[in-house]
């Protein structure tokens, strides 16, 4: 499949708010398969550029997709790589009966998608310091 150029940003909002509600109702429900919703479709927008939250949020567009706040898409990949990490680890930590690994990921990943609504990224700073480093590590060589 054809990767996108930009992710329009109400979409990437879309799939920060499932992250977090998905993982508050696995906390209120004491359901950890909660977990796969937003776990399946961040590994399907991964691999695949399929992201079915995404594609329905899409029908919802007012506008064209690319009057909107353009998302890099590969800064966005980096991000939900983190998402995919910390909800599987959440994931296996419920399932194992390892509640104090399940909910410290969980309430990672919670954290970090709640902080980006509000409208800073933590993934993209990430991403930022980690290309910095490179840099000054290819510079330095």
């Amino acid at each position: 499949m054809q990767k996108p150029l930009f992710i329009p940003r109400p979409l990437v909002r879309v799939n920060q708010w499932t992250i977090l509600l998905f993982t508050v109702a696995t906390w209120i429900f004491q359901q950890p398969l909660l977990l796969l919703i937003p776990l399946v479709a961040n590994v399907l927008g991964l691999f695949f550029n399929f992201n079915p939250i995404m594609k329905f949020a899409r029908l919802f567009l007012n506008k064209e997709p690319s009057s909107y706040i353009p998302e890099d898409v590969t800064q966005q990949k980096f991000n939900s790589s983190i998402a995919i990490f910390c909800l599987l680890i959440g994931f296996i930590g419920f399932m194992y009966d390892l509640p104090i690994l399940g909910y410290t990921f969980t309430i990672m990943v919670a954290l970090a998608s709640f902080i980006a609504i509000l409208g800073f990224c933590i993934g993209c700073f990430l991403f930022f310091q980690l290309n910095q480093l490179k840099y000054r590590l290819k510079k330095a060589s």
